[in-house]
């Protein structure tokens, strides 16, 4: 390999990186029903917000807490694949 080639690579792996960081640190957001969840993209929640009304139906309220949270990790995963994929677009077997 030449050292142009590998100064892209290290330049494309330092971007990539710096990527997954920030993303590890950003908040997402998923909701359903009357419930908000905040988590961040390590997965982490970081915040609830319930509706005052869901309170009275306890069944409701934990379908509605686990669809939001369940929300939110897909919302963090696509956004990690498609901030991720642009990395690896065109190179086969490279895919997140």
């Amino acid at each position: 390999m030449n050292q142009n080639m590998i100064r892209k690579l290290q330049k494309l792996q330092k971007e990539m990186q710096e990527t997954q960081e920030r993303l590890q640190m950003t908040e997402f957001t998923g909701q359903a029903s009357g419930v908000r969840v905040v988590m961040l993209g390590s997965h982490q929640v970081v915040d609830i917000k319930v509706d005052p009304e869901l309170l009275e139906d306890i069944e409701m309220l934990q379908d509605a807490v686990l669809a939001a949270i369940n929300n939110a990790v897909a919302v963090v995963d696509k956004t990690t694949a498609d901030e991720m994929g642009r990395f690896t677009a065109g190179m086969p077997g490279m895919g997140f």
